[in-house]
This record gives C-alpha cells, structure tokens and sequence, in this order.
C-alpha cells in the first residue's frame, strides 16, 4: 500500500531476508533491497511522486519523464531510492522497465538485476506475464548452464551454487581483487537449501546432468560436443564475448564456429569464465 500498485514482478532480496554469514551479517537490522519492475516507468513514477514525493533526490523537479529516461539509460537500466523509512525499517528500492528486465534475463546485457534473480529472492508479487516467467526461466537455466562449462566431470551442489553466486560478481572488481571473495560463499553456504529450492527441477530435468541429489553430487558431460551444446544455449552477450576473446584477427569466423573451436578446446572453462 506504500507504492503504486501495478507491478508486474517485485521482489526484495539481501542479507534482510536470507541469512549470511560473515561478522557484519545483522539480519535483523540489514537494509532491505527491493526491486520493482513496471509495464510503463513513467506513469507508475508520476503516480509514486504524488504518494512518496519525499523518497526521490533533486530529481524529482525534473519529473516522471526524465526520470524514467535517466533509469532507462544509464547504470543498468534501474533507478534506485535509497535510505527510505518504511514499517520501522530501512529501504532501498528500484524500478526497472519490464521490457528491460527481460531482455537483462535473456542476453544477459549487464547481469545486475538477472544476476541477483539467479540467488535466492522473495517474490512478493508477479502478474501473469508469460514473456516474463519465460524469461526468468531461461535465466536460471542459463546460469546453470554456464556454471556446468566452468566445473569439472564430477562436483558438489555446493560447488555449482558458488559458481552461480559468483556470476554476477564477474564484472565486479572488487570480487576479483578479492576485499570480498568471501561474499560468494557467504551467501551460498547458509542458504543450501534455498539454492535448491530455485535449482533443484532445472538440474532433475537436464538431460545432460546425473543430478543424485540424495548425496548431493552432479555428473556432466565434458565431451566437446556436450560442451558444444551447452556453449550454443548461452545468452547471446556471453558467446558474443566468447567470440570477441577467441576470434583471431583476419579471420572473420562467425560465432558458432568460435564456439565449436572452444568446445573442444581442454581450457573451455577458463574462456567461459573470462567472458
């Protein structure tokens, strides 16, 4: 009742709702995340103004318009507000377009808002948008995808759930430099059974995993043509890097034969990784 109601997907994610560990992990007092995802920014902003003036910075002179243009087109595509007293707690809220988000699931243009919906979130509300609940779909089975590529023949669920944690830190320097590498595990080991929860009929139905989820353990196929099909069903952005990294100069090879090339390539992962 705080917001404009016409959502077509919110959901509040973080250390406030799922517990991780790590010395500065005070749940109870944890900032909570929320994102919002909206048909049309500019009247869901011109309505939020009217109820929540007081939430948005010196923007809000500029109007909705502006503002949806600003979220529209810079950071990666989400406009936040920050530092917000809601129920007693503290918030942090953003809008992305539906459109955008979508095409953020499916291409994986800047893995920010598809990133965090590969780790466990609490869904407060989804519509029936059957773009939408494809797309969320297809982001998690490519993010399992894509994490089958960078592990060996033989792994622990929890091996897969860190390389799934890790995606979205890729790009992020201050995972590679490591001030927290131990984020990804922090998040990953005391939420086990919520990564299985979004994972776990992905992995039963993939023909090309012996998921035995009793002892927790998963078997892939590492041959050049498993790999080969596993490489043709990533989001376009990863193979075109794919490609961008592998493609010799003068050579002007399209995409699927980069990633034929790659597939039979004994440091598959690592280029999987680096793109």
């Amino acid at each position: 009742s705080h917001f404009p109601e016409e959502l077509s997907l919110a959901f509040v994610y973080g250390s406030g709702v799922y517990r991780q560990a790590g010395p500065s992990s005070d749940q109870k007092n944890a900032m909570l995340d929320f994102v919002f995802t909206v048909d049309d920014p500019v009247a869901w902003h011109s309505k939020n103004l009217k109820k929540n003036w007081r939430h948005y910075s010196f923007l809000k002179v500029l109007g909705p318009k502006m503002i949806t243009s600003i979220q529209n087109n810079y950071g990666a595509g989400v406009y936040y507000n920050s530092l917000i007293m809601c129920d007693g707690r503290l918030i942090k809220y953003g809008v992305i377009s539906t459109n955008i988000l979508i095409e953020d699931l499916l291409n994986w243009n800047n893995l920010y808002i598809a990133g965090r919906l590969q780790k466990p979130v609490k869904i407060i509300s989804m519509n029936e948008d059957v773009t939408l609940r494809s797309a969320l779909d297809r982001n998690l089975k490519s993010a399992v995808t894509t994490a089958f590529l960078m592990l060996p023949e033989s792994f622990s669920e929890e091996d897969l759930f860190i390389e799934i944690a890790g995606l979205s830190y890729s790009g992020d320097f201050r995972m590679v430099v490591g001030e927290d590498k131990t984020k990804v595990l922090n998040i990953v080991k005391p939420n086990i059974a919520h990564f299985r929860e979004l994972y776990g009929s992905i992995l039963q139905e993939n023909p090309q995993v012996v998921y035995k989820s009793q002892q927790g353990r998963l078997e892939i196929d590492k041959s050049p043509e498993g790999q080969f099909t596993q490489l043709m069903t990533l989001p376009k952005s990863l193979q075109q890097q794919i490609h961008h990294i592998m493609d010799s100069p003068g050579k002007n090879r399209d995409v699927e034969e980069t990633l034929f090339q790659v597939a039979h390539d004994p440091d598959c992962g690592d280029v999987v990784r680096l793109g």
